[in-house]
């Protein structure tokens, strides 16, 4: 047998065969063989069922976070909002979390499962709160670990919170593969992939989307328990897209009818994988580098066909600049006594905003929360951000420049969310399935089929189409 060649255009060669084997998902028996797959199929026979995933999660101490409320910064929003408005405010604590973060539900399920199909170990890539919990999974199943970080720029200097994250990653036991920014991470995953024979524990995997149903699940029952009711507003961080679209699935499993609002730190102009805007970024995750991107094309992720898909699910999406997000983590330790990571606060500082555009009797729940540490602190973000050039001062927010300053706003009052036109972002998923595809004349399933994709009726995917063509 020819030995493989491991060059970058050979590997890549081999992705699907690859993928195949790793994940052990046929994703070609979905496709329709033009742009509509189905989504549905996809998750209904590669996934497991809510209460299968509950007893997997809540055997290795993952869910049952508790929901908190927020009395101090719902007093401080009512402060600054309009006679009346100003909704309560609440977090589900998903710190508490073995790993300290919700994507121990997504983990706790693809773990399991790598266990199940006889792996001995597992592999991911990402430069996040994933990684660790693999790591934690990885533990208490007995199964090898190894996660692959796009840690570094071209001068070998890392951002304090992806640094803080391996460190967490090799607390909990994972050997951490640090590679610069670039098309190398990919490459590099693929390769230990195939070397290991490792499990893919993607991220974006229908095992690691349907382990955050429980998430949503968990808000509608508890607050049906609490408050005889669900939340009116939900609002998620948004990245990669599986955050919203898992906690929203959840919250329709529960019959719950709230609002589900995405929401990203405005780092518009900064490339995710440029090497230069690569350290100019304070936020590693939830901003709109992920956000916008993975929105308006789920399938550009480490598998065939992405379980996450954002458009389907949110009713609204909004970014809110960076300094909000500081000084939204600064007001939860000292107004509220809790500290925790710059995740959950990009929501957190979206909800305060929000929370002032409904009444009083409202409630809008957060729907996450994540551990802090040493990189994570906003003292080492901002003194990185320093070095980096950037400026930083009070004032308003609104005139924040990304990659240029940081703007820390000198009233709450400031503090304020930007609509993003879902309509814009909807049109450019049509736009990229048609030329991803080479479609020039879509049938009547992909119509559908994008119709659901982008939560739109047909008629509005038809002219989207004739537009285009």
């Amino acid at each position: 047998m020819a030995e493989k060649k491991n060059d970058y255009a050979s590997v890549m060669g081999r992705k699907a065969e690859i993928m195949l084997k790793s994940v052990g998902i046929d994703y070609s028996k979905f496709e329709s063989g033009s742009i509509a797959f189905d989504y549905e199929k996809m998750m209904r026979e590669t996934g497991y069922s809510l209460t299968e995933m509950q007893e997997i999660q809540y055997s290795v101490n993952v869910g049952n976070t508790p929901i908190l409320e927020l009395k101090n910064l719902t007093a401080l929003a009512r402060k600054v909002a309009p006679k009346g408005k100003g909704a309560r405010i609440f977090i589900k604590d998903e710190a508490c979390n073995p790993s300290g973060s919700f994507k121990a539900r997504r983990a706790a399920n693809s773990v399991y499962h790598a266990k199940r199909l006889g792996f001995k170990g597992v592999l991911t890539a990402t430069s996040g709160n994933y990684g660790a919990a693999v790591a934690s999974q990885a533990a208490i199943h007995g199964l090898k670990c190894i996660v692959v970080q796009e840690c570094y720029d071209s001068h070998g200097v890392g951002q304090p919170e992806i640094v803080e994250k391996a460190r967490k990653c090799e607390a909990l036991g994972a050997e951490v593969v640090q590679l610069s920014v670039g098309p190398e991470l990919f490459y590099k995953f693929l390769l230990l992939l195939e070397e290991t024979g490792y499990f893919n524990a993607s991220l974006y995997t229908p095992f690691g989307i349907a382990g955050v149903e429980t998430l949503g699940y968990e808000i509608s029952m508890q607050f049906r328990e609490k408050y005889g009711k669900d939340p009116d507003v939900v609002v998620c961080t948004n990245a990669g897209g599986g955050n919203l679209t898992g906690t929203k699935r959840g919250l329709i499993k529960a019959g719950a009818k709230c609002q589900v609002i995405g929401a990203s730190v405005d780092l518009s102009g900064l490339h995710m994988a440029s090497d230069n805007a690569f350290n100019k970024k304070s936020f590693t995750t939830g901003h709109t580098g992920f956000g916008m991107p993975f929105s308006s094309w789920p399938d550009r992720s480490d598998v065939p066909r992405s379980a996450a898909r954002p458009l389907r699910y949110m009713d609204r999406y909004v970014t809110i600049p960076q300094g909000c997000v500081f000084y939204m983590t600064e007001c939860l330790a000292t107004l509220e006594g809790l500290e925790k990571g710059p995740a959950g606060n990009t929501a957190l500082a979206a909800a305060f905003s929000l929370a002032q555009e409904l009444p009083e009797d409202h409630m809008i729940v957060v729907q996450e929360t994540e551990y802090t540490g040493a990189g994570k602190h906003i003292q080492p973000q901002l003194s990185f951000a320093k070095d980096n050039g950037i400026k930083i001062f009070f004032g308003d927010p609104s005139e924040e420049v990304p990659g240029e300053n940081i703007i820390l706003p000198n009233n709450p009052a400031l503090i304020k969310t930007k609509e993003v036109d879902l309509d814009h972002m909807r049109r450019s998923l049509i736009k990229q399935a048609l030329e991803v595809y080479n479609v020039k004349e879509p049938t009547d399933l992909d119509v559908r089929f994008l119709a659901e994709e982008t939560n739109r009726d047909e008629a509005f995917v038809r002219e989207v189409i004739k537009e285009l063509v």
